[in-house]
């Protein structure tokens, strides 16, 4: 037996003493360190969710502010718009009436010699020729004939007739008719060159030749007529016009005119002169719903017939165009009919008539010289 050693016991009492001392120690530290970590937590968590009600807060107050602006902007904007049209205008039309089939046609007829027929867009009427100057400039040479398509200007648009650009055509041949004009030049803008190169394609009535003035010639997306065409469906667009006052669509269609000028700003005298009245009228926006509607369909039907055309044609088209692309246009008419010229106007928008009238006459009275 090994002699009785007291240091050793009381090293294993002070080694057990040591033990349970130091795992007290480490629980009373895990639990400090859980409840400091706890009450970090609740801090960080009440910190985000004051910063975050905070955000709230501001963007409800940003949102209210907005809401408030903009509903200012509208009251001021509708404000103006009747105060602009507070007194209605009465309009004489500038021409006379040339009634086909119980319809009777406004024309304006000026000059004398031999004729040339303008036939304008949509949206526009016969005036737009005159407020840019070209029937008073060609009226000194040669007998200026424009037309009020039908449901533009003073011109109606019967509802029992579908109004497709041959349709429009066979009108014009029936009103020239009327007026015992032969073998007259066309010119078309817009809208306006799909009747004339329908009547040209018909073959009909003899022609002196085409002037095509920005013409959409082939079948494509149009992002302005993909938007009016809803009002060109019966009864629905009757009912969208009809929740629109007139004072507004007035207002609302002076605006659209700044895209059809651009690049070139609104002419003065077109803003004093142009009768938005009329073409913000019930009638008149049916016939540029219509029209926008059925010029897919139009060109469609007639682009196999361009190449068949054997008379003078002069294209001209803006290459700064918004609304109508001269490369995918007026470029592709002329590698189409055979014999035609093409002019592309620098800088130049829609509006050419009016930017570049000096041009236009100039591409008349080319053709007119021919024969």
């Amino acid at each position: 037996m090994f002699p009785f050693d007291p240091s050793r016991q009381s090293r294993r009492r002070a080694s057990r003493s040591l033990t349970r001392t130091t795992r007290q120690m480490t629980g009373q530290l895990t639990r400090s360190l859980e409840s400091a970590a706890k009450s970090a937590a609740k801090a960080v968590s009440k910190a985000v969710t004051r910063s975050t009600e905070q955000a709230i807060r501001e963007t409800r107050k940003a949102t209210v502010r907005s809401v408030k602006r903009t509903v200012r902007d509208t009251e001021k904007a509708v404000a103006a718009a009747f105060s602009a049209q507070e007194t209605e205008v009465v309009r004489k039309p500038p021409g006379q009436f040339v009634t086909v089939d119980g319809l009777p046609v406004h024309v304006i007829v000026r000059g004398r010699g031999r004729p040339v027929v303008l036939v304008h867009g949509n949206g526009t009427m016969a005036e737009d020729f005159a407020i840019c100057g070209l029937i008073d400039r060609l009226a000194a040479r040669y007998r200026v004939i424009a037309i009020d398509r039908p449901g533009f200007g003073y011109t109606g648009r019967p509802r029992h007739r579908i109004w497709t650009a041959q349709a429009q055509a066979v009108l014009l041949h029936r009103v020239l008719e009327q007026l015992g004009v032969e073998r007259p030049l066309l010119v078309g803008h817009s809208w306006g060159t799909i009747v004339a190169l329908a009547l040209a394609a018909d073959g009909r009535r003899p022609l002196r030749g085409l002037v095509l003035l920005s013409g959409s010639y082939f079948p494509g997306h149009r992002t302005d007529a993909a938007l009016i065409a809803p009002l060109a469906v019966p009864g629905l667009g009757d009912a969208m016009r009809a929740m629109v006052p007139a004072k507004v669509s007035a207002s609302l269609t002076g605006q659209s005119f700044r895209q059809v000028f651009w690049p070139q700003p609104v002419p003065a005298r077109f803003t004093a002169r142009f009768p938005i009245e009329i073409a913000a009228a019930a009638t008149q926006l049916r016939a540029v719903s219509e029209d926008a509607a059925s010029m897919n369909a139009a060109v469609t039907g007639l682009q196999r017939r361009y190449a068949g055309l054997t008379l003078p044609v002069s294209i001209l088209a803006g290459d700064a165009d918004a609304i109508v692309k001269a490369s995918e246009h007026s470029v592709r008419l002329h590698t189409t009919i055979p014999g035609s010229t093409l002019r592309l106007l620098p800088g130049l928008g829609h509006m050419i008539h009016y930017g570049a009238r000096l041009k236009v006459e100039r591409a008349i009275d080319d053709l007119m010289k021919l024969r």
